[in-house]
């Protein structure tokens, strides 16, 4: 079947509420390629690999969490940011980009997600957006401690994680927003949450965990959002009868 650039572009709307977020860079139809859309392909970041890749799965669209503008970038049209745009403009591929409204979706974002391929169940939210998600360990057992935690993300995300292990405590309460939230960290504790983990450390969050005892986990910004983007289209290409592919580009960040 075919949809419509515009008929897929209200699919996405529709589902993720971009109005309701205050975001680094827009959201929705970033570029725009041919009218009709038969196939879609997903990943975390418009790259120029992702971008080759989706042309010789001969994709009609690629949907991302991480598009091609931000703000504060300097408007001009060279290197990479030429390289992407002419070989979506030299095969009329449209590119659609959710940042924030792919993070807080309540099933399918990139929060919810990784909390199930955890294992876990959020019971709260918490933050700016709402995007923290506070919850247990789906079986509710718990982990005995920090490294027991930190040994099963490493496991469930196939890469390794940086731990700061805090209080050295049990733990129950698991808070989590993925990419780079560490600035969460200090919501997360006001929270309850004796772990919080998300994609990246900065400084400061080390000596947060140390001093007020709530462990740390980051297991990568790229591995931390790798399961949003498949799971939103694939929830819109089923709606609309359309093909979706998901294609990983690995990043070790």
């Amino acid at each position: 079947m075919t949809t419509s650039r515009l008929e897929l572009l209200q699919a996405f709307d529709t589902l993720l509420e971009p109005a309701r977020f205050k975001d680094y860079g827009p959201n929705g139809l970033q570029v725009e390629g041919k009218a009709g859309v038969r196939k879609i392909v997903s990943g975390v970041t418009a790259s120029l690999a992702l971008i080759e890749a989706a042309v010789a799965a001969e994709a009609d669209a690629i949907f991302v969490h991480h598009g091609l503008f931000w703000r504060g970038q300097s408007g001009t049209v060279t290197g990479w940011m030429k390289q992407r745009l002419a070989l979506l403009l030299r095969h009329d591929i449209n590119l659609y980009a959710y940042h924030l409204p792919l993070d807080a979706h309540p099933t399918l974002g990139n929060n919810a997600q990784l909390g199930l391929q955890l294992g876990l169940v959020g019971a709260g939210q918490f933050g700016d957006n709402a995007l923290g998600f506070l919850g247990q360990r789906a079986d509710g057992s718990g982990f005995v401690s920090a490294q027991a935690l930190a040994a099963h993300v490493e496991k469930q995300l196939n890469r390794p994680v940086t731990l700061i292990p805090g209080a050295g405590v049990a733990i129950k309460n698991i808070a989590w927003c993925t990419g780079g939230a560490q600035g969460y960290f200090e919501a997360a504790i006001a929270a309850g949450a004796d772990v919080f983990i998300t994609g990246e450390i900065s400084e400061p969050q080390a000596h947060y965990a140390r001093e007020c005892g709530v462990a740390f986990i980051a297991c990568g910004h790229h591995a931390s959002e790798r399961y949003g983007a498949p799971a939103v289209a694939a929830h819109v290409a089923a709606q609309l009868g359309l093909e979706h592919l998901f294609i990983d580009i690995d990043n070790p960040a």
